[in-house]
């Protein structure tokens, strides 16, 4: 790398690192940028992702008042990330690079209607508990949990975006607040980068400059963007997720 694609690297970090604290689709700033260096699809797949996992743990311990009180949430979720990373990692190595291609954009899309209605629809959920006296399950239950396991799948193959479908799935079956699910969304992205970039570790060539250039940067980015995404009203922190996916879902058709 010249010393101008080092710093451009480096800037695709902090930012990665500050909007997937915030919302997700990180992803969606580096890979370009490591593409536009020379890299192949596959090598700047697997230095994103490792680049990335300092800025998911940045971005968590910015979040870290907001993780009180859910600890058996998170474990138990990290479970489905880790099953569900590990197994896109793989397909990453056996499918060919087109091929979460056509689904992916509908996801987020559906992804994005479902944050947008999630206040009405949560509602609706809690009335219908109500008059039928069901408990709210506090882990979402079987199916968040297969939910998120399918969307890990997806992360550990790309990663881009899968924040976006986290919250979309959180928001529906967990009764909580959005900077509180956004906390969640950032343990669940690291622990699916951490497993993704583990199993690579031993089957795929890294390049190790950009991996360090994103690392601290993303480390950086997280922790603005905890700041940042921390002082957003809900509305505010909903509408922002729908401009950054639908930026991702325009950029993801384009490809």
């Amino acid at each position: 790398m010249t010393i101008w694609e080092m710093l451009a690297v480096f800037a695709a970090g902090i930012s990665a690192g500050t909007i997937n604290t915030i919302v997700g689709s990180g992803t969606l700033i580096t890979f370009p940028v490591l593409l536009a260096t020379g890299l192949p699809p596959v090598t700047a797949t697997v230095s994103n992702a490792l680049g990335l996992i300092p800025g998911s743990i940045s971005g968590a311990i910015g979040y870290r008042a907001e993780l009180t009180g859910q600890r058996s949430r998170v474990l138990r979720l990290s479970i489905a990330a880790a099953i569900g990373g590990l197994s896109g990692a793989v397909l990453l190595l056996m499918l060919p690079s087109t091929a979460f291609e056509t689904i992916v954009p509908v996801l987020v899309a559906l992804a994005l209607v479902l944050v947008i209605l999630q206040p009405r629809i949560t509602k609706a959920v809690q009335r219908r508990r109500d008059r039928t006296g069901t408990p709210t399950n506090p882990d979402g239950g079987p199916l968040l949990f297969v939910g998120l396991m399918l969307a890990s799948v997806y992360g550990g193959y790309f990663t881009a975006a899968q924040g976006i479908i986290y919250l979309a799935l959180m928001g529906m079956l967990l009764d909580d607040t959005l900077q509180r699910l956004n906390a969640t969304k950032n343990i669940l992205a690291a622990v699916v980068n951490s497993i993704a970039a583990l199993f690579f570790l031993f089957v795929a060539d890294f390049d190790w400059t950009a991996v360090v250039l994103i690392a601290v940067g993303s480390a950086i980015g997280g922790q603005l963007g905890a700041k940042i995404g921390r002082r957003l009203p809900p509305t505010a922190l909903r509408a922002l997720i729908v401009v950054v996916g639908t930026f991702a879902i325009i950029q993801l058709l384009l490809r």
